[in-house]
């Protein structure tokens, strides 16, 4: 017999959180966005697989709506480099002028 269990949230972005949160799901996970509520399904066939995935899951819900917020609120990286100065005791810098 198959453990179950269905974890919903509410978030802000539902959409964006659904997103992040899928890549990190095993087979045995369906993550869907429902009425504007993440809902997670996750079968193992024991108890105790079931009880691990739920925390890895957990973890990766946390991250996946620092995410969405750090989004949200424009918080992203830069893609542009920056000049974070000398990458190795062997980088030289030359004067061409």
């Amino acid at each position: 017999m198959s453990r179950r269990a269905t974890v919903r949230t509410s978030h802000e972005d539902p959409e964006l959180v659904a997103r992040a949160l899928r890549p990190d799901n095993t087979d045995e996970m369906e993550t869907v966005v429902d009425d504007g509520t993440v809902v997670t399904r996750i079968e193992r066939e024991t108890t105790s697989g079931l009880h691990s995935n739920i925390d890895d899951y957990v973890v990766n819900l946390e991250v996946a709506t620092d995410v969405a917020d750090a989004t949200r609120c424009g918080d992203e990286q830069s893609d542009d480099p920056t000049d974070a100065g000398t990458a190795s005791e062997t980088d030289t810098t030359h004067d061409t002028s």
